[in-house]
């Protein structure tokens, strides 16, 4: 069964940071882009970072600078520094696995999600 498991949330000051992990159940995901959203209440769901199989990352522009997307093989880990008010949300964990021309998305993976809180 397939499995994406967050840890790391919690409440944090402003200025604070967090480091979020997400452990994937199964080999395969080592091969899949992993990343991460959030949605804050009453907004949309967004894409905060993600990692690709070999490594290239991709941050949102609010991110950058501030957060970090790393991977261990199929875990993904996403450290937050200079965190704001702003950024409370629930956070998810994301996998996507796309055909080999990237043109199609085969498989796509959602964890459960982990309240960031920040708040002073």
């Amino acid at each position: 069964q397939v499995q994406l498991v967050e840890f790391g949330g919690g409440l944090v000051q402003p200025g604070g940071s967090l480091k979020l992990l997400c452990a994937t159940s199964g080999s395969a995901f080592v091969n899949y882009a992993l990343g991460w959203y959030r949605q804050a209440p009453d907004k949309a769901l967004e894409l905060v970072a993600s990692i690709g199989p070999g490594g290239i990352k991709n941050y949102a522009d609010f991110a950058k600078g501030r957060f970090t997307i790393s991977r261990d093989k199929a875990a993904v880990e996403l450290e937050m520094n200079s965190l704001k008010p702003e950024d409370t949300a629930v956070y998810y964990c994301n996998a996507k696995h796309y055909s080999a021309d990237r043109s199609s998305l085969i498989s796509d993976y959602w964890g459960y999600g982990t309240q960031v809180t920040v708040s002073s």
